[in-house]
């Protein structure tokens, strides 16, 4: 605790209206929101890279953000860090029955739905009484869109919408490919980046259908991209060329050949 208490001293004489850092003192909670942002992307790289050096210190970026919002709040008489542990530490208690109470749970699935349960029960009580009650309420707007998606299509399906098996999936996303074509021959961008739209959520939803988180999944396929793109470079360099000297032809040749080389 001691740390943690040298870190608050420490934000509070960075926000310090008379000697802190300029910078610091013109944040506001907006203001911080992408800085928020890039440090949780950092620390996730971090475990990618399997870097635990590197992630000690991206946790430590990560926390204070926390602390920094936190020494806002209490400026302003909202909440001070205090009151943030509090709350978290609450919240693991209240959901965590079989943990801290009385409550029996065998599996991680009974786990999983006793969660969601003790969530939905939280959310109807901070809904405002004169709006309709939505299963989709919770899903916070500002989180990655395919993490988005799924998360909707998640809450949609434990009430039964959802498709009966994988080969229904498959049948809307071919569906939803053929639109997309059409859509190309109406030169309607709207219409165009609406049915692509639709179409990346189908594909969201044949990765929930298999139990594949769609960020992760697609955050590999990036890494997958990027690793055999730089080899194609090196391939091409070691010929004293470049990527623009090459033919689409040629470029895919090397692009299968790095391929080869990696299931090999």
């Amino acid at each position: 605790m001691k740390n943690i208490e040298h870190l608050l001293e420490v934000m509070e004489r960075l926000r310090d209206p008379q000697k802190g850092c300029p910078w610091d003192k013109q944040q506001t909670f907006a203001s911080l929101i992408p800085y928020t942002l890039e440090e949780s992307y950092e620390v996730a790289d971090a475990i990618e890279k399997q870097d635990y050096t590197e992630l000690q210190q991206e946790l430590g970026d990560l926390l204070f953000q926390v602390v920094f919002y936190a020494q806002i709040a209490r400026e302003q008489g909202l909440f001070d860090f205090d009151d943030v542990a509090g709350s978290i530490s609450e919240k693991l208690i209240r959901r965590h029955p079989h943990v801290f109470a009385d409550e029996k749970v065998d599996s991680v699935e009974q786990q999983t739905a006793a969660w969601e349960e003790h969530k939905r029960k939280e959310r109807e009580k901070k809904v405002d009484k004169t709006t309709a009650v939505s299963e989709l309420d919770g899903v916070i707007k500002a989180l990655p869109a395919l993490s988005r998606a799924q998360k909707l299509q998640r809450r949609a399906a434990r009430v039964g919408f959802d498709w009966e098996n994988i080969d229904d999936v498959y049948a809307k996303l071919s569906e939803e490919a053929a639109e997309v074509k059409q859509a190309v021959t109406t030169s309607d961008p709207q219409a165009m980046e609406g049915e692509v739209g639709d179409l990346v959520f189908s594909c969201v939803n044949l990765a929930r259908s298999l139990d594949i988180d769609t960020e992760e999944a697609t955050r590999k396929a990036c890494l997958k991209f990027e690793r055999r793109f730089r080899s194609v470079e090196s391939k091409v360099a070691a010929q004293q060329l470049t990527l623009s000297d090459l033919s689409a032809a040629q470029l895919d040749s090397l692009w299968q050949a790095v391929k080869a080389e990696e299931k090999s």
